[in-house]
């Protein structure tokens, strides 16, 4: 009787693993893509490319067709329980040079579920292998990119369909008209842009209350092992129910029940690692007082926020404030931008603060109307006190108007330029390019 040695026996699980892996991957491809707008190029050099992004965004997808279009490219994905207790690295390596005859290009997809993975990553890029990363957790670009990684990649972050995605899945902007554009943008402000549900025409709203569950329970509760998961679940319920909110963690700790202050921080921190939230600092020239001011709070998806939340009617003021967040967040990860909120010492409010370079360069209020004039006169008072404090150029009120108007505005002795931007106008301005 001939034994087969555990190590033979592992090389041909993970041979077939890879094997079965390249066929899921052949079926994807026949699948409909839409294009992703970037804000920033992704060249085909040496450096490390980590697609980060939340759960079921189109990482994969991306980053499938990206390395497909530079040549040859070899592929496994690290969420598979076939690969939970891999110890060699070696030996996938050599199952995938086998099954894709020894490729250029590797794509790791869910590359935080391997342990050490950045030692694994450094070793095939000195090895000249250039390398294609894939997570869900933010964790990769905030601590362990900057700690292993420095100098050495590029993070490129791929979120739901932007609002030009959407309509591109939807059959494209160029046949619809100003009114339909209006309509469409409605339809996202509550849907959001996950692409599963738009493009396979699923019921999105218990598609992204499922989502919903899945991030707080796998990408949290499992991977941080909370034990009692309740409290962390009404957090994420609590915050995606108040988008565009300020909080103060010790409010957070007695509305989710955490316990503490100290707590909700750290359940807030993993929601934000999962990329279901993120958090807007208030702006001062003063670096402790922007640490002490309360944060607002937004959501990565419309329709996440929606489906997970308790709202029981949609606030399209908020849904919209959440849009130009997520927008503004996806600039500043590309580098190109910082976003804040102010206040003055009166109270006056302004939605965006966008800092470029060493100044604020735009001052931006969200409202879906400005038809009431306590409305109109609360956004355009608090611009000029922002143009005044601030020293900004440029000033906007994005509204789901028809078209563009501008208005000169005084108020206490300060006068300023307003311009009136319709949102759905503001939101299809390209980025750097597209891949």
């Amino acid at each position: 009787m001939v034994r087969t040695s555990p190590t033979i026996a592992a090389s041909d699980a993970l041979r077939e693993c890879v094997r079965s892996q390249r066929r899921e991957l052949d079926l994807r491809l026949a699948d409909t893509y839409v294009e992703r707008e970037l804000f920033s190029p992704v060249a085909d050099d040496d450096l490390i490319k980590v697609v980060i992004g939340p759960r079921r965004a189109g990482k994969s997808f991306f980053a499938v067709r990206l390395v497909h279009r530079w040549g040859s490219y070899g592929y496994v994905n690290f969420d598979d329980e076939r690969l939970t207790a891999l110890g060699n690295a070696d030996r996938l390596v050599a199952a995938i040079d086998e099954e894709y005859g020894r490729p250029t290009h590797l794509l790791l997809d869910e590359i935080q579920n391997l342990p050490r993975w950045e030692l694994v990553a450094n070793r095939l890029q000195r090895q000249g292998r250039r390398l294609v990363l894939t997570g869900s957790n933010a964790h990769l670009l905030s601590r362990e990119l900057a700690t292993h990684l420095t100098g050495r990649h590029q993070a490129v972050a791929i979120f739901p369909f932007s609002f030009p995605e959407y309509l591109q899945a939807r059959g494209g902007a160029d046949a619809l008209g100003t009114a339909e554009r209006i309509e469409a943008l409605r339809t996202y402000a509550d849907a959001g842009g996950m692409p599963e549900p738009l493009v396979k025409r699923m019921d999105r709203r218990s598609y992204a209350a499922t989502l919903v569950d899945a991030v707080v329970y796998k990408d949290v509760v499992r991977r941080a092992r909370i034990r009692g998961p309740r409290a962390i679940e009404d957090l994420a319920r609590y915050l995606l129910s108040n988008v565009g909110a300020e909080y103060a963690l010790h409010r957070l700790a007695q509305a989710s029940g955490c316990g503490s202050a100290h707590t909700a921080q750290k359940y807030l921190g993993l929601l934000e690692e999962a990329f279901l939230v993120f958090s807007l600092r208030r702006f001062s020239f003063k670096v402790r007082e922007q640490l002490r001011a309360n944060p607002k709070c937004y959501c990565i998806d419309n329709g996440l926020a929606t489906a997970g939340g308790y709202r029981a009617t949609a606030d399209l003021g908020h849904l919209a404030e959440n849009l130009v967040a997520v927008r503004l967040l996806r600039e500043q990860l590309a580098g190109g931008a910082e976003a804040f909120f102010w206040k003055s010492a009166q109270g006056e409010e302004v939605d965006f603060v966008v800092k470029r370079g060493r100044g604020i360069a735009e001052a931006i209020q969200v409202a879906w109307s400005v038809e009431s004039p306590a409305t109109h006169d609360r956004e355009v008072r608090a611009l000029v006190k922002a143009a005044r404090d601030l020293h900004c150029p440029s000033l906007l009120v994005l509204t789901a108007a028809e078209r563009e108007t501008t208005e000169r505005v005084s108020w206490h002795g300060d006068s300023a330029t307003v311009r009136f931007v319709p949102l759905w106008q503001w939101l299809l301005r390209a980025p750097a390019r597209e891949v």
